[in-house]
């Protein structure tokens, strides 16, 4: 019989400390600039959506098209600046001579800050939850177009962020009902029969496929509300 190995803190372990303990300051750093930049953007709405889409996805031309709607009612539009979805983005956003952002990371699937992006409005960040805090702090509503596990994620936090108050609501949108109904279907069918969403949970998001919704739903929704910072509670 093999002797059963019991873990402990080794010197390796203990080598780590001092590269956590300076991390820190990496991190203030990272919210310091990106506070500072973004609050003097002022109100922005982020567009989600996959990095591996082409010009010839239709999802691309549409989110590019909402982007330009969307800036021409004074907002800014904040990607993560990358390709795919985030380039449309950026892109309908300059095309309408409007605020361009881009929260860059270093991926290795992406190609870095695409040329749409407003040099003044860039930002690259090391820690990805410091850049997600960005996105959900300064956007005064998610539009999410198709995309994987990295538009999946940004998507159920911002939602649990509402559901549980620590932000307060804003529009959450989901954009093409071909590629997001199936998971509607789910929620409503498995997650509520299951009991592990009440039945409101699923009125915090839109499903859409027209940027004139897109535009409805957001201009309605600040007709009755002053855009401001996302704080937490």
């Amino acid at each position: 019989m093999t002797e059963e190995r019991k873990y402990s803190i080794s010197e390796n372990y203990r080598k780590g400390y001092d590269k956590d303990i300076w991390s820190v300051f990496k991190i203030m750093g990272e919210f310091v600039e990106g506070y500072d930049k973004l609050f003097q953007i002022g109100p922005c709405i982020s567009i989600f959506g996959s990095a591996r889409s082409t010009e010839e996805d239709k999802y691309y031309k549409l989110a590019s098209r909402t982007a330009s709607m969307i800036t021409e009612k004074g907002f800014g539009v904040i990607t993560g600046g990358g390709p795919g979805i985030m380039e449309a983005g950026n892109r309908g956003a300059t095309d309408a001579n409007g605020k361009s952002v881009g929260l860059g990371i270093d991926l290795p699937f992406e190609q870095g800050i695409n040329q749409f992006v407003d040099p003044a409005f860039t930002i690259n960040f090391n820690y990805f939850f410091v850049r997600k805090v960005m996105f959900v702090k300064y956007a005064q509503g998610f539009v999410v177009f198709p995309g994987g596990f990295g538009t999946l994620d940004e998507l159920f936090e911002s939602l649990t962020l509402i559901q549980t108050r620590k932000i307060t609501q804003i529009p959450i949108i989901l954009f093409g009902s071909e590629y997001w109904g199936g998971l509607v279907d789910w929620m409503e069918k498995t997650m509520k029969v299951a009991g592990t969403i009440s039945d409101k949970d699923t009125d915090l998001f839109h499903l859409t496929d027209s940027p004139e919704e897109v535009i409805e739903i957001i201009t309605d929704f600040y007709s009755k509300k002053e855009p401001m910072p996302n704080f937490y509670f």
